[in-house]
């Protein structure tokens, strides 16, 4: 069950809920104030003797109302409404559309594609998310002392080595300390930001509307590029969705709107503010609003948040992996749960080492926040993107909301997304070749296992022998029966494993008990226990077992077994012995090229008996070939 449901929640655990959110959630878009508007004001082509003015007004006019439609109205206010059981994100969201989709192959396979690309371009993120909020965060020892800087990409790739180092051992117990450092840093936010903007109250212009249409309109040599910067300042809004399964609808709606949103705002208008008086704080606008005597603390705090930033989308990208293997979108991972407490903290190593030598190839490369603000912005948009196109067809063609209202607000939404995702294609050359790269590579591999995956299994079938026959077999040829219960793991229990009847051609022999177990994963991201095991008692002691885990959970055959013990069977562990079939997948010479990925990954993918966590001196493994 999600830990995310705050319905009925006292007051004093929705404020921990609150905490909580504060520290996970807000962590990447509240970071943004470090480089967001200096990058933007940069790309409106401001020389060093030009008026400095306009482009503050203007620019912070669209990071305004870009936070407040993104974010605010689309994010917090409505697509956070298409929760999958309290789970969100992209997965939920496909799996949520894959219900009506089913009847549709086309309409499946776009949505597949649609969730995939979506999870793609999330693994893109979770890659430049690290190395420019680090790297941005570290390049504030130049106002310290511009000595240090020759030092900053060494000390950015130490910080980052040892925040993936600590990966292995989970969230579960610093994690307790993210919430009051992020409330801590966005207060600072807050609190820098009214100085500045008491001193100059005419930078509250900026909040009209039209200030920056007006201010687009005049540069429209430049609006591309500018856009493609102003876009920085709203990335991370889709982790407010993403990490909704974690603490509930309420408590991140109100931490927005009560905290992080406000404060957000008042820093972008005080860095504006501290512009207008002094054009040269361009140079590094966020940390010139603090007094020298407050540059070392802050310093130290926006490494702080910039690592919770970090470890958050690095965190998110073992949960999107997670769901990708329950879902079947990419081959068994060796995944680890680092807390009995909270639901979904996992760490799989081998996402782990691939985000970190892309965020390690990142920071050598682009050596500053700068440069790798060219390469930021395309995964994000393009993964909202697909948020609004799933959400919207969603809420309107299956919660029914109304057609009149709805497909122009989603229309107009879309819109805006595809402004920001075109205007950062313009920077495909400048870096953001890169997550265009990782996102193709990735939407290939889980394309060719989804693929793959679907022709191993028609394989199968038509290959197997019917249940039914099988039985009728049995009721003429009488082999002997050996005590104890045989458990074959098949991926359907309508069929006869190759395993049983490989075991009985060979050996001669059937147990006496026989148990035919399925596990399934469903599109909801947890099942109840009571909902978790069904059984059909077949003839000569066969028993067909379907167990349900949802995509957030971990499949556990000894949990399914525990079950079965305390609802159908009397029997113990030294009774069993887990029988599971082990293929080897060859291609046919007629087979598209797009199999040869899947046939190599399935060959290297974790094998079944530790992926359900069957003891290992209970299992068997029998192996075969199977064409493709």
């Amino acid at each position: 069950m999600s830990s995310g449901s705050s319905h009925g929640s006292s007051p004093t655990k929705m404020s921990a809920m609150m905490l909580g959110a504060l520290g996970v959630v807000f962590g990447d878009i509240g970071t943004s104030p470090l480089y967001a508007l200096k990058v933007s004001i940069e790309a409106a082509g401001i020389t060093p003797n030009a008026d400095i003015s306009p482009s503050v007004y203007g620019i912070l006019s669209l990071i305004t109302w870009a936070l407040i439609f993104v974010v605010t109205i689309k994010y917090v206010l409505i697509i956070m409404r298409a929760d999958n059981h309290g789970e969100g994100g992209v997965f939920a969201l496909t799996a949520l559309v894959s219900k009506k989709a089913s009847q549709s192959t086309f309409t499946r396979w776009l949505t597949i594609i649609a969730g995939a690309l979506g999870a793609s371009l999330f693994f893109g993120d979770s890659m430049i998310t690290p190395a420019i909020s680090v790297l941005s965060a570290v390049e504030g020892l130049k106002v310290l002392s511009p000595d240090l800087e020759p030092y900053i990409v060494s000390i950015a790739l130490a910080l980052i080595t040892g925040l993936f180092a600590i990966e292995r051992f989970g969230t579960a117990k610093i994690g307790k300390v993210f919430g009051p450092v992020m409330l801590i840093w966005f207060s600072a936010l807050g609190v820098l930001g009214v100085i500045e903007i008491l001193q100059t109250p005419a930078i509250l212009v900026a909040l009209n509307p039209f200030t920056g249409i007006s201010f687009l309109m005049a540069h429209t040599g430049v609006a591309i590029a500018i856009l493609g910067s102003v876009v920085l300042a709203v990335t991370g809004g889709e982790a407010l969705y993403a990490d909704m399964g974690h603490f509930g609808l309420k408590p991140i709606q109100r931490v927005w709107m009560g905290l992080v949103f406000p404060c957000l705002l008042l820093n972008y208008f005080g860095q504006g503010a501290l512009l207008i008086r002094d054009p040269s704080a361009i140079d590094n606008p966020f940390y010139r609003l603090a007094p020298e005597w407050a540059l070392i603390p802050l310093l130290f705090l926006a490494f702080m948040a910039t690592i919770i930033a970090s470890q958050a989308v690095i965190s998110g990208a073992f949960s999107i992996a997670n769901q990708a293997v329950q879902l079947g979108y990419i081959p068994r991972l060796r995944i680890k749960h680092t807390s009995s407490e909270e639901i979904g903290q996992v760490y799989v190593s081998k996402i782990n080492i691939f985000l970190y030598l892309g965020v390690v190839a990142l920071v050598t490369i682009f050596r500053s926040s700068e440069s790798l603000a060219s390469a930021y912005g395309i995964s994000v948009t393009g993964a909202m993107a697909i948020d609004t196109l799933l959400a919207g067809y969603f809420m309107i063609f299956m919660k029914g909301w109304n057609k009149l209202i709805f497909l122009p607000i989603f229309g107009l939404l879309f819109l805006l997304d595809t402004i920001f995702l075109g205007t950062n294609l313009f920077k495909f050359f400048e870096g953001g070749w890169l997550p265009i790269a990782v996102a193709t590579v990735s939407l290939v591999i889980m394309i060719s296992w989804i693929n793959g995956r679907e022709r191993l299994l028609k394989a199968r079938w038509d290959q197997a022998m019917p249940l039914n026959d099988f039985i009728t077999q049995l009721n003429s040829s009488h082999p002997h029966r050996i005590p104890g219960t045989a458990i074959f793991m098949v991926p359907h229990e309508d069929i006869t494993p190759l395993a049983l009847l490989h075991n009985l051609k060979h050996n001669k022999v059937l147990h006496e008990r026989v148990v035919l177990m399925n596990m399934a994963i469903v599109n909801r991201p947890y099942v109840p226990d009571d909902e978790r095991v069904t059984t059909r008692h077949l003839e000569h002691n066969i028993h067909a077992v379907h167990v349900n885990y949802g995509f957030m959970e971990e499949p556990n055959v000894m949990r399914a077994v525990a079950l079965l013990r305390a609802r159908e069977f009397h029997f113990t562990l030294m009774d069993i012995s887990f029988f599971v079939g082990k293929e080897k997948v060859v291609a046919k010479h007629s087979s598209p090229w797009l199999l040869a990925p899947f046939i190599m990954m399935h060959r290297m993918m974790q094998g079944a008996t530790e992926y359900f966590k069957i003891p290992f001196d209970h299992a068997i493994e029998i192996g075969g070939h199977i064409e493709i």
